[in-house]
């Protein structure tokens, strides 16, 4: 299951306000921001995760999802962009 991200009636972000540990079933609370990553799409995420993976090369994902090098290029600035709106 997805973890939510939007408040499911006016849509502002959600934050953390408890977690357990499985085993012992210890709770924390408390009223804690998601990481911006997690306030991410899953496709932007797996955009990420695929660039970690390429070693960082624009070129290896281009070629990887056949897609010229200029687009890939901007769909990096793209989420550079809006990851710098996120965390300012």
């Amino acid at each position: 299951m997805k973890l939510p991200i939007y408040c499911p009636s006016c849509e502002h972000a959600l934050n953390v306000s408890q977690l357990q540990c499985e085993v012992c079933a210890t709770a924390v609370s408390g009223n804690y921001e998601l990481p911006f990553y997690l306030k991410l799409s899953r496709e932007e995420q797996d955009f990420i995760m695929d660039f970690f993976l390429a070693s960082g090369s624009i070129k290896e994902m281009s070629k990887q999802a056949g897609i010229s090098y200029p687009t890939m290029r901007n769909k990096m600035d793209d989420m550079i962009e809006k990851i710098k709106k996120m965390t300012s």
